[in-house]
């Protein structure tokens, strides 16, 4: 840690085997745990919380202020939890008002040129591929992949296990277990390798397909598909998560896709 040609405030609080390497700096009110490797040219700056065993990548920038005309200059944080890496010139604004705090979750990869805004909440296990851009105030849940080139307006959710291909423009609520695809983006089936990868039951993956071809394929609208599903499909935890997103929806969820050709 004693690198002299980095500069660590006096205010900040390191764990005694943090690496942090030369042209670093770390501005006060920082905290950094246990095993966490910083890179040189990082900007570490007031309000990070950064937690144990984590990788932050040359010219990364933690904890700026918001790009909110809006803010005031409240106490707010920044928090990137346990075991989680942050590529190169990645860039993660702390909250304002609306939540007080930006966080990312554990085991995360957030890839180069990355942008995530002011009060989002990202889950555990999540992969931002490169250039992935996040608005203010979004919401996104545990194992979810951004392709890269991903833009997420303000305010959206994403629900968890959900894909979002390279290049998409995220303007609806993307439910859980989805693969979401071409512009506007829509519903192109559910993601069913990620959900393989991760143990779920052939049983289990059809169910969810089942409960979507209600959703997406029957021309049905959401008030009608819901009430079918419940109707239709055993409660279970995926298939009560799903319509709780739905209901809990404040942007309205992504289409299906229609093909004019």
């Amino acid at each position: 840690m004693n690198q002299p040609l980095a500069y660590v405030h006096p205010g900040a609080k390191i764990a005694k085997n943090v690496v942090i390497e030369p042209f670093t700096t770390i501005h006060n009110n920082v905290i950094i745990g246990e095993g966490t490797w910083i890179g040189s040219n990082v900007t570490i700056m007031e309000g990070a919380r950064i937690g144990k065993n984590c990788n932050i990548f040359p010219g990364a920038v933690i904890a700026a202020t918001p790009q909110d005309l809006k803010f005031q200059g409240e106490e707010t944080i920044a928090e990137i939890r346990d075991n989680t890496t942050i590529r190169e010139c990645v860039t993660i604004n702390r909250g304002t008002v609306d939540r007080m705090k930006t966080v990312i979750g554990e085991n995360c990869l957030i890839m180069a040129y990355s942008h995530i805004a002011h009060d989002c909440i990202i889950g555990n296990n999540c992969i931002f591929s490169n250039n992935s851009t996040l608005a203010g105030h979004i919401t996104v849940g545990d194992y979810v992949v951004l392709a890269g080139m991903t833009a997420v307006h303000q305010f959206c959710s994403i629900g968890n296990h959900a894909f979002v291909t390279g290049g998409s423009l995220v303007r609806k609520d993307v439910p859980p277990y989805v693969k979401g695809a071409r512009e506007p983006l829509s519903y192109v089936g559910i993601n069913s390798v990620g959900l393989r990868r991760r143990g779920f039951s052939a049983d289990k993956i059809r169910e969810i397909q089942n409960i979507y071809r209600i959703l997406y394929q029957r021309n049905y609208n959401n008030t009608q598909a819901i009430e079918i599903i419940e109707a239709e499909m055993e409660a279970t935890p995926e298939r009560d998560e799903i319509l709780q997103f739905i209901r809990d929806s404040q942007r309205g969820i992504m289409k299906g896709y229609f093909n004019a050709g």
